[in-house]
């Protein structure tokens, strides 16, 4: 009986295919013990778009090994109808798209894929499967984490006052996040890289950071205490 799973936004899997960290990870499910899950949306940014551009192919066709051998599976594989994904993923997608404005108009900070994830976090937990969301991009954290930080980010950002509908914070409670650089420790910690080196971790942590895991060089030193 499964009871755990880790779900893949496109920024991680992108991140440890670009690191050429794929074997890595592939050992790293293995020791995990539990589902590494997609969406269909996450399939479409990963596989389906960029194998069809030459510069994201060989990324393209390495990430859709990982479909086939079943390293990575679709919500079915825990009897999740993607129907029932689908129509949640546009829910959320649709209140956190409307829940921050500027210039008077409502921001669009969250795509489907982001969303999808979300959805299907919610939808595991219904079924008491443990689970956690792994993605790179700052601003799906920050909505899950704290919402309310995402106001002085955006209008630093944009140089405008920002407001929001602060009754939408609550829909995005409870989510728990994992980045890559996060992953890609343990799987450090758990001897599954084989580089041998006193800065091999730092070139890791850096490497994820370096192809787009939001991540301060603070965090990275504390990592590296641990």
């Amino acid at each position: 009986m499964i009871n755990k799973a880790i779900i893949f936004d496109s920024s991680t899997l992108i991140n440890f295919a670009m690191n050429g960290l794929l074997e890595e990870f592939r050992t790293l499910k293995k020791a995990f013990g539990g589902k590494f899950l997609i969406t269909k949306d996450i399939k479409w940014e990963i596989v389906e778009k960029p194998i069809k551009i030459k510069r994201f192919e060989l990324e393209a066709l390495k990430l859709n090994e990982l479909i086939l051998e079943g390293v990575l599976e679709m919500p079915s594989s825990v009897g999740i109808d993607e129907k029932k994904v689908s129509n949640l993923t546009a829910e959320i997608r649709n209140m956190a798209n409307n829940t921050f404005f500027g210039y008077g108009k409502p921001m669009e900070i969250i795509a489907s894929g982001e969303s999808s994830c979300m959805a299907l976090s919610k939808l595991l937990d219904e079924k008491g499967i443990k689970n956690l969301v792994s993605v790179d991009e700052r601003t799906t954290r920050m909505l899950g984490e704290k919402p309310e930080n995402l106001i002085a980010l955006f209008q630093k950002k944009m140089h405008t006052k920002i407001t929001s509908k602060k009754e939408n914070f609550k829909g995005f409670k409870g989510f728990k996040f994992i980045r890559s650089t996060e992953l890609i420790y343990v799987a450090y910690k758990k001897g599954i890289v084989k580089l041998r080196n006193h800065d091999v971790l730092d070139a890791l942590l850096y490497a994820m950071k370096f192809n787009g895991c939001s991540i301060s060089d603070e965090e990275i030193s504390e990592i590296k205490r641990l």
